[in-house]
Parts: C-alpha cells; sequence; structure tokens
C-alpha cells in the first residue's frame, strides 16, 4: 500500500485535534461554514428583547398577580451531555441573561431554582456544575439534579395513555423557563425545546415509553425528522402540558461558537431554531462509500453517548462496508451505567437480529438504556455487521472494549495502548488493505452533520 501521495486532515478530539493520513481521494464531508453571531452580547440582548410570539422575561413578571418578590422561578438546563454556553468570562451564554433579567425585575435570587435535566442519565458532580456554569452561580442558586426515580414527582396526567410526571421543583414554580442546545437528535429530530421537559424532567415510567421499543423502531424517529416522529410528538405534548412560560434555544457551529439564538414561545422559538439548523448541519450527497471516518464528538463521554457519531455516518456507508469511529470517552464510566453494560452483553449473547424481539417481547422487563442498544442492533444490521465497525478510544480499557459490539481499535496498536493517533491510523490502513481502491469519506462534524442520500 503506497502512502506517499496520501493527504492530512485534522480531526476533533476532545478540545483540540488529532492528525492522520487519508487516501487523496478522500471526501471531506462538512456542514455549511456558519460563522458565529458578529456581536454576541448585543444578539443575544435582541433575543431577549424581542423574544417570538411572547412577552420578555421583565412583561412576564410584572405581569403576574404575585408580587415579583413573592414568584418562584424554575430554569430547566441541560446536563454534561451537552455543550450547552451557560458560563462564559464575558456573559456570552445563555443564563446569565435570564438571570438577570430575572432579578432585576425583582425576583429575589433565592426564589430561583436551576433544574439540571439529567433524564436517565447519571447525576452531575459538583465539579463540573462549577465548570458549567461558574462560581457564582454554583455559589449563589441551588442547583437541583432531576431524578426519575424520584417518588417526589407530579403528576400531568396521561400522555397517550401513559402516565407522565414532572419534576416537582420545576413544575410547582410560579415561572417556567427552558434553556437548550438545538442539534441533530438521533431519535427526536433535534434536541433543545421541549426536550429539556422530556426525556429531561420526567419520570421513568414515561422514558419507557419516549424510549421504548416501538417510537425506536419507528423510521421517522430519526435526523432532522419530526413529521410523524412518535417521539418528538410524545415530548411536544409532554412539554405542552407542562407549560413553558418562555424558551431559550442556543446554536453553535463547528466552532462551538454560537451562531444562533432563539428566544420566546415553546413550539415557535424552536421552530425557528431548527430551521437554521437544517439551512447550515444537512449536506447532499449521491453516493455511498465503503469507507467513512467520523467521530463521536464533544459528548461523547462514553460508548453510550458514542453512537450518535456512527448514526449520522449511515447515509454515507455501503453495506459491508468499514465505519471507523473516534470516540474520546473520558467519563468517570466510560461505557455507560450498569444497566447498559449488562445490556450490551446481553445483546452479544443474544446476536444480531435478535435483540428488538427479546425486548419487545410480553416477558422483557423495561430496562434503562435498553433503547442505546437497541440503535446499535439497527446500526450494525444496517453496515452489515459486527465486523463493519471499528470503534478507536483508548479509555475504554483493552479487555472491555474486546468486549463490546464491534472490533476493537487496540488490535490495530502493540505495545502503544495510550496512542489514539497510532490507533485511528492503523484503523485506516488495514480498512483500505480490505478493498481495491477504496471510496471513503471523512464527516468533519462527526455527529452534528446529517447526511441526506439522493442515492437512497
Amino acid at each position: 500500500m503506497n502512502t506517499s501521495n496520501w493527504r492530512m486532515i485534522n480531526i476533533e478530539y476532545l478540545e483540540s485535534y488529532i492528525t492522520v493520513e487519508v487516501p487523496p481521494t478522500c471526501d471531506i464531508l462538512q456542514m455549511k461554514p456558519t460563522p458565529p453571531l458578529p456581536n454576541i452580547a448585543e444578539e443575544l440582548k435582541y433575543a431577549f428583547d424581542h423574544p417570538i410570539q411572547s412577552k420578555t422575561i421583565e412583561q412576564m413578571v410584572s405581569l403576574h398577580s404575585k408580587r415579583a418578590e413573592e414568584l418562584t422561578v424554575a430554569i430547566a438546563v441541560s446536563d454534561n451531555t451537552r455543550p450547552v454556553p451557560y458560563h462564559s468570562t464575558h456573559n456570552e451564554n445563555i443564563l446569565s441573561p435570564i438571570l438577570s433579567r430575572l432579578e432585576r425585575a425583582g425576583i429575589k435570587k433565592q426564589n430561583i431554582k436551576i433544574i439540571i435535566g439529567c433524564g436517565t442519565h447519571a447525576p452531575t458532580s459538583d465539579q463540573w456544575k462549577k465548570r458549567a456554569f461558574g462560581d457564582e452561580v454554583y455559589e449563589n442558586y441551588r442547583l437541583i439534579d432531576h431524578d426519575c426515580y424520584s417518588s417526589d414527582l407530579v403528576s400531568i396526567g396521561k400522555v397517550m395513555d401513559i402516565p407522565v410526571k414532572i419534576n416537582r421543583d420545576f413544575i410547582q414554580a410560579d415561572l417556567h423557563i427552558i434553556t437548550g442546545l438545538v442539534e441533530t437528535h438521533f431519535m427526536a429530530g433535534a434536541s433543545g425545546g421541549r426536550k429539556a421537559i422530556c426525556p429531561g424532567l420526567i419520570n421513568i415510567e414515561a422514558t419507557q415509553v419516549f424510549h421504548g421499543p416501538e417510537f425506536m423502531a419507528n423510521p421517522q424517529a430519526d435526523n432532522l425528522i419530526f413529521q410523524d416522529n412518535p417521539c418528538h410528538e410524545f415530548a411536544l405534548e409532554v412539554a405542552r402540558r407542562t407549560r413553558v412560560d418562555f424558551a431559550v434555544n442556543v446554536l453553535l457551529n463547528s466552532d462551538f461558537r454560537i451562531c444562533g439564538i432563539t428566544t420566546g414561545e415553546l413550539e415557535a422559538s424552536h421552530q425557528k431554531a431548527v430551521d437554521q439548523l437544517r439551512q447550515f448541519s444537512q449536506v447532499t450527497i449521491d453516493r455511498t462509500y465503503d469507507i467513512v471516518l467520523t467521530h463521536g464528538g464533544k459528548g461523547a463521554l462514553n460508548h453510550y453517548q458514542a453512537i450518535k457519531g456512527a448514526w449520522a455516518a449511515l447515509p454515507a456507508i455501503k453495506k459491508g462496508g468499514y465505519l471507523i469511529l473516534l470516540a474520546h470517552n473520558q467519563d468517570v464510566e466510560p461505557i455507560g451505567s450498569n444497566y447498559y453494560k449488562e445490556l450490551l452483553q446481553r445483546f452479544r449473547e443474544v446476536g444480531l437480529g435478535n435483540f428488538y424481539p427479546l425486548i419487545s417481547s410480553s416477558h422483557w422487563t423495561f430496562t434503562p438504556d435498553q433503547w442505546e442498544v437497541q440503535k446499535w442492533e439497527q446500526l450494525f444490521t444496517r453496515i452489515g455487521g459486527f465486523d463493519h465497525l471499528i470503534y478507536c478510544s483508548v479509555n475504554i480499557p483493552p479487555q472491555l472494549l474486546a468486549n463490546l459490539p464491534g472490533v476493537s481499535g487496540y488490535q490495530f496498536i502493540q505495545g502503544s495502548q495510550s496512542d489514539i493517533t497510532t490507533m485511528l491510523q492503523e484503523a485506516i490502513y488495514y480498512c483500505v488493505r480490505q478493498k481495491e481502491n477504496p471510496t471513503m469519506a471523512f464527516l468533519k462534524e462527526g455527529p452534528y452533520i446529517v447526511l441526506k442520500n439522493n442515492k437512497t
């Protein structure tokens, strides 16, 4: 294999990049370059002064039947799986304007609760809270991790005949504010908006429907699809029932700079953000490739989250081709929860094509995180089996990665187990050697790009 004419590319890894070489014919698929907002502070001010189909925060406070000093406010924020800009030294974030406007309107700090929408994820650490929100917020406001198993949740009735309960601290506040990052989502179409409530603040029983086998098997439950998408429709109805008074949605470009901000009414503000997201994230292609190289992005804290990078590559890969996935997996649990690890093992035991029938049977007891394993099964089925995904991570120990579905990147390195660059490069060499003159593509933005394949 002659690599003399290969070219170098940079692939995102943690807060920087690693450099590898690829064949000269490798196509680089990337989102439309989108500059950050030219004056973020001014754009943020304008967005909060001119919300979409909504009163401003200050107007809501002044028009409320209670006096400002008596009002309680709950703000839903994202957990550590979303790179939402909640803190910066120059107030170029989406939390400071909310807090400052509430307090100027007369709301007391002690009457403001910030609820972290963990969904079924583990509680966030104090270290993360300090880093994500800053010392001032950490020390002066109540930061509460949502617990989907809590017995203290409040019922909002049935949605699609399923009893739904909401975080008590959120729903019992006088004013409900939600925040979030609008990016592509491989189940709900896009994140942000209604997802701050569902699955962020709901009970485990409702999550069993939102992430249940039937919803996950629906072909409409995919990136940037909302029409007849059961995940979107269920989440939206839950959010409507919960009552969202004010929504804040932020968009980030490929450099994770703020490139869009919408505020106001729940659905209208989210729709405007989605329209902008579609313009720069969706890329049309007219072919498939033998090899696709991608990454899990900053959100790939563990194997559980890394599937989003692999899923985004599906429209580009030939069945029987090779998918190379780079993931940093720097979470304390680099694979995921114990539930997830046990389910992956069960998946390997029953074999490809047998996991969905298993979890759909009347004898199966719903288990948290089964939805992600179901998505892995769908992915492996579409690419042609376990041997067609090469998973590159040096933060999952070799013996553990070897037991996960797919091919462990460790098999390509010897004596350099911590060298992620060598692992990734050798994986590329291996895939190229498997086929004569293979076609190859690199997804520059990993999980954030949405491919629309006209060929399929």
